[in-house]
C-alpha cells in the first residue's frame, strides 16, 4: 500500500509547494499594500511549505509510472489537499471564519464554483480578495489539465470520445503530455492577460481587472464586491460575456486555432451546439424581458446574454437579481444550470457533448423502431462513435440526476426549503455558484445555511468538479482490493 501511495503523495506534495509559492506572492503583495493580513499568509505559507516538503522528501523515488488506480486517487486527493491548503489563509484571517466556512470558500474557489459564505466582500483585505481569485485561477488551470489528459484516459462519463495522445500515460507519451501542458498554460495565461487588458480598457481599476479576469477565465465567478458585476456598465458586461464564452470552449481547439486560424473551430459539433444554445436561450429571454417591459430592447439583450452565459458557462457572475424576472426567466435559468460548457474547458456542468450523444442515441433508437432490420452508425464530428462511449455518457447523466436527488433530499432533511435545497444541490454539482431564491440566489449567499449543509455542499462541489465517478470509485472495496 505504501508503494502504491508514494507517487500519489509525492505529486500532492509538489502541488502544495506550488500553493505555498502563491501564498508567498500574496504575502509580498500584502506587505506592499500594508495589508494587515500579511502575517496570516506568512503563517499559512510556513505550514504549507512544511507539509509539502515532508511529502516530497518522504515519498520521492527515482522515476515512477502512474497506473489508472493511482490516477483516480491522485485526481481526487490533489483537489482535496489543495482545498484544505487554500482554506488556511481564510481560516487564520482577521475575518474570523469558522473551519467549515473557510473550507467551503476554498472548495468553492478551487473547484471554480463561486458560491460564497462571505458578505460585505468589498470590505475584505485586498490580499484575501486576491487569494480567492488565485484559488479559482489555479483551479481552472487544473480543470483543463484534468479534462484533457486524465479523464479521457480514465474513461469517465464518455470522455474517451476525446482520447488523444495527450491522454496516453505510457512512458513514451510523457514528452507529448509535457508539450501539451506548456501550450495549455501559455494559452491560459494569454487569455488571462487579454481579459485583464480588456477589463482595464473598458473602465475597471487594475486590481478589479486582475481579480475579475482570473474569475472569468477560470469560469469561477468570485467578485470583489457584493454586487458582483452589477456595479459595471454594458461595456464591461460584453467583455465579460465574450471571455466567458471563450473560456468555455475546448482549449485544445483554441490552441489549434491560435496556431492556424481556420473555420475548423466553428465546425466542431460541440462548439456549434454550445453557441447555438446560448443564442437560442438569449433570444428567448430577451423577448420575454421586453414583453414584461422591464428593460429597453438593447438593455434586455445585454442583460439576458450576460446572465445566461454566466450560468451556462458555470461562471456564476450576476449583474442583476434575475429571480425577479418572472416565472419563465427563473425556469430558464434553472434549466440552463445543468448544461455547462464544452469538454476540455474550465467550465463545469454536464457538458454539451453528453446532451448531444444522448440525443443521437435516442434518434438511433427511434430509427431502429421504424426500421428493425436497419443498420445505423452514430457519428459525432464526422466519426463513428462506439456504443460503450454513448452508454458511458448516458450512465453519467443518470448518476448525476440520482446524486442531485440524493443531495436535495439530504438538504431538505436539514430544514432547508425545497427551492433552496434543489438549487443548492444543482449549483454545487454543476459548479455554477449562485442558486435561486432569497437565500442563495444571485442577491444572497450561503452563510445562513447549517454547517452540515455546508460540508455536504463542499463534497458536492468536489464531486461535480471531478465528474462524480472519479471520486465515487474511491469508496468501492474493489478499488482498494485491485
Amino acid at each position: 500500500m505504501i508503494r502504491f501511495l508514494r507517487p500519489v503523495l509525492f505529486v500532492c506534495g509538489i502541488l502544495i509547494l506550488i500553493m505555498s509559492g502563491l501564498m508567498a506572492c500574496v504575502a509580498v503583495f500584502a506587505w506592499w499594500r500594508q495589508d494587515p493580513e500579511m502575517e496570516v499568509f506568512l503563517i499559512s505559507c510556513g505550514i504549507s511549505v512544511g507539509c509539502g516538503l515532508f511529502l516530497v522528501f518522504s515519498c520521492r523515488s527515482v522515476g515512477f509510472h502512474l497506473i489508472s488506480r493511482q490516477l483516480y486517487l491522485l485526481t481526487s486527493l490533489s483537489w482535496v489537499m489543495m482545498s484544505l491548503v487554500g482554506a488556511l489563509p481564510l481560516f487564520f484571517s482577521h475575518f474570523q471564519l469558522s473551519a467549515v466556512d473557510a473550507v467551503f470558500e476554498a472548495v468553492s474557489g478551487i473547484t471554480t464554483t463561486g458560491s460564497t459564505v462571505l458578505s460585505d466582500i468589498e470590505h475584505l483585505a485586498p490580499s484575501l480578495l486576491l487569494w480567492r481569485s488565485l484559488l479559482q485561477w489555479m483551479g481552472g488551470l487544473g480543470v483543463i489539465g484534468m479534462a484533457v489528459s486524465i479523464l479521457p484516459f480514465l474513461r469517465i462519463g464518455g470522455m474517451r470520445l476525446f482520447h488523444t495522445e495527450s491522454s496516453d500515460w505510457s512512458d513514451k507519451s510523457i514528452p507529448r503530455i509535457q508539450s501539451l501542458a506548456r501550450l495549455l498554460v501559455l494559452t491560459y495565461l494569454s487569455l488571462t492577460v487579454a481579459c485583464i487588458t480588456s477589463y482595464w480598457l473598458v473602465g475597471m481599476t487594475l486590481f478589479d481587472a486582475i481579480n475579475h479576469a482570473m474569475a472569468t477565465v477560470s469560469t469561477g465567478g468570485f467578485a470583489t464586491d457584493d454586487r458582483s458585476m452589477g456595479r459595471f456598465g454594458a461595456p464591461v458586461l460584453w467583455v465579460s460575456t465574450l471571455f466567458m464564452i471563450l473560456s468555455a470552449l475546448p482549449f485544445t481547439l483554441l490552441i489549434a486555432f491560435a496556431r492556424r486560424p481556420s473555420m475548423a473551430l466553428f465546425k466542431n459539433q460541440q462548439v456549434l451546439g454550445f453557441l447555438g444554445i446560448i443564442l437560442v436561450v438569449t433570444l428567448l429571454l430577451t423577448v420575454d424581458l421586453i414583453n414584461l417591459n422591464l428593460f429597453s430592447p438593447f438593455e434586455a439583450f445585454t442583460k439576458a446574454a450576460f446572465n445566461l452565459v454566466s450560468v451556462i458557462t458555470t461562471t456564476g457572475f450576476a449583474a442583476d437579481d434575475y429571480t425577479q424576472w418572472g416565472t419563465f426567466g427563473i425556469a430558464l435559468f434553472f434549466v440552463v444550470t445543468f448544461i455547462g460548457g464544452c469538454s476540455g474547458s474550465t467550465s463545469g456542468g454536464m457538458k454539451v457533448f453528453r446532451f448531444q450523444l444522448s440525443y443521437l442515441f435516442l434518434r438511433t433508437q427511434i430509427r431502429k423502431l421504424v426500421h428493425p432490420n436497419g443498420i445505423f452508425v452514430t457519428q459525432y464530428n464526422g466519426k463513428p462513435v462506439q456504443d460503450d462511449i454513448i452508454l458511458s455518457a448516458i450512465a453519467f447523466s443518470f448518476l448525476f440526476f440520482v446524486t442531485l436527488a440524493f443531495v436535495t433530499l439530504l438538504l431538505a432533511m436539514m430544514g432547508l426549503d425545497l427551492l433552496t435545497s434543489l438549487t443548492a444541490a444543482s449549483t454545487a454539482l454543476t459548479n455554477v455558484g449562485p442558486g435561486l431564491g432569497d437565500i442563495i440566489g444571485p442577491a444572497g449567499n450561503f452563510a445562513s445555511l447549517p454547517d452540515a449543509a455546508k460540508w455536504l455542499l463542499s463534497l458536492a462541489m468536489l464531486m461535480g468538479r471531478l465528474e462524480l465517478l472519479t471520486l465515487m470509485v474511491l469508496f468501492t472495496p474493489m478499488f482498494w482490493r485491485g
